[in-house]
């Protein structure tokens, strides 16, 4: 369990205020100028001794993804992108990082910004996030105020300038070539890769896009050290990570804690247990809507990083944990997320467009039983056809939830059609 001074983000619930002078209380802004004076290389190395993975969802070592930008500005300036669209179902973290610790995240896009040599910070908030944007745009009026950001940002020598921007709420504004569409004014549709945006990315310029977390905890890592940050977790899932507990628990929360704590663990000290306790769980999907759900036999000793959920067919994903007792109706649920899929998807890839919706429509009918049985086999065969035959993940996030339903619960899709057939009530779970 994360001993209390190993925290980064400990205003998270917002029992502080979010402002500046509380900020710095708390260790924000503490010696920026200095971490600045050390310069890009030793930035950029100490996020690579760290370990940090991405904790958008994809876990690429961020540290490395720094060091994709160009060496040299030419005559394209660099910018830097903070992806704050969070619209992946179950995942609440950034919006609280913005609400109450935003000083975090823009402390971060200065260090990071400079690392990369990037004058200029977009950050993307999701549409609906309308609370947050304004918790963050005020945060951002103190640093420039205080000289924190602006043309001599922490007396650095090095000019920052950080803007929000107020997303189009769209789902697939959350991939990142479709969200550097989208902050350009047109309409969020993924970019064809290469080239990536490193090389070509906002405006045609080199741009990092990074998720809020991964940024906010730059300032921290670079403070205390990477070994520090390093010594968290486990190998190759270092440090702490923010983990959204949702669904059928006693106490749904967000909780920061360390890399690869065990998945029962996590819930019951931190989420007050499965509701009507650990046998009543039926399955838990560990990463956000996106990723395959696991049934309890695996829950019981999963642990919650990047590699031992890819090992169990599964992600860590955004580390957003919904939790299915034995009360829910899996097929019925897992209907609903195809719905929301084939409803967000942008159309532009064939596979996506004409997949999803037709993968909803066959789960619409497995969930009350109208269907053959030879009609899941299709159904795997659909998804296998959509899951990496698109530009962007869409069309893998709405085939794993299929997939995972269909490894772990084919039996209960099977007894569903065979009720049907005999004349019999289709009883769900829930009833």
């Amino acid at each position: 369990m994360l001993r209390d001074e190993d925290r980064i983000f400990t205003n998270l619930y917002g029992f502080e205020s979010p402002g500046l002078d509380a900020a710095r209380t708390r260790g924000d802004w503490t010696g920026t100028g200095d971490l600045i004076g050390k310069g890009r290389d030793w930035i950029i190395d100490e996020m690579k001794a760290s370990g940090l993975r991405g904790r958008g969802g994809a876990g690429f070592p961020t540290g490395l993804k720094w060091s994709f930008m160009p060496k040299e500005v030419s005559d394209r300036p660099h910018y830097l992108v903070v992806n704050a669209d969070e619209s992946e179902p179950g995942t609440c973290k950034d919006r609280d990082i913005m609400r109450h610790d935003p000083h975090k995240l823009i402390e971060g896009c200065l260090v990071a910004g400079f690392a990369m040599q990037a004058h200029a910070a977009y950050i993307y908030v999701r549409g609906e996030f309308i609370k947050e944007r304004y918790a963050l745009q005020a945060a951002i009026d103190e640093a420039y105020e205080a000289g924190l950001l602006g043309p001599d940002a922490c007396g650095s020598g090095w000019a920052m300038d950080v803007y929000v921007h107020h997303g189009a709420g769209a789902y697939i504004c959350g991939e990142e070539t479709a969200l550097l569409e989208s902050l350009e004014g047109k309409k969020g549709q993924p970019r064809l890769k290469p080239p990536f945006p490193a090389n070509a990315g906002l405006y045609g310029c080199p741009t990092t896009v990074n998720n809020v977390e991964s940024i906010a905890v730059a300032p921290t890592i670079l403070r205390r050290g990477a070994t520090w940050f390093a010594d968290l977790g486990k190998a190759n899932n270092t440090g702490t990570k923010i983990f959204c507990i949702s669904g059928h628990v006693n106490n749904p929360c967000n909780v920061e804690e360390e890399m690869g704590i065990p998945l029962k663990e996590l819930i019951e000290k931190h989420a007050g247990g499965v509701r009507g306790g650990w046998d009543n769980l039926l399955a838990i999907i560990p990463g956000g809507s996106s990723v395959p759900m696991l049934p309890k036999d695996i829950c019981d000793t999963i642990t919650m990083d990047f590699d031992a959920l890819k090992d169990a067919q599964s992600g860590l994903g955004t580390a957003a944990v919904i939790v299915m007792d034995k009360s829910t109706d899996l097929v019925a649920a897992i209907a609903r997320l195809a719905y929301f899929y084939k409803h967000e998807s942008c159309g532009q890839c064939t596979p996506c467009r004409e997949g999803t919706g037709w993968m909803w429509r066959v789960m619409e009918r497995l969930a009350v039983g109208e269907a053959e049985v030879e009609e899941i086999d299709m159904l795997l065969d659909v998804t296998k056809q959509v899951e990496g035959h698109t530009i962007c993940a869409l069309g893998d996030a709405a085939a794993w939830p299929i997939q995972g339903l269909i490894r772990h619960f084919r039996p209960e899709i099977e007894a569903r059609i065979e009720r049907r057939k005999a004349g019999q009530p289709v009883l769900t779970a829930a009833e």
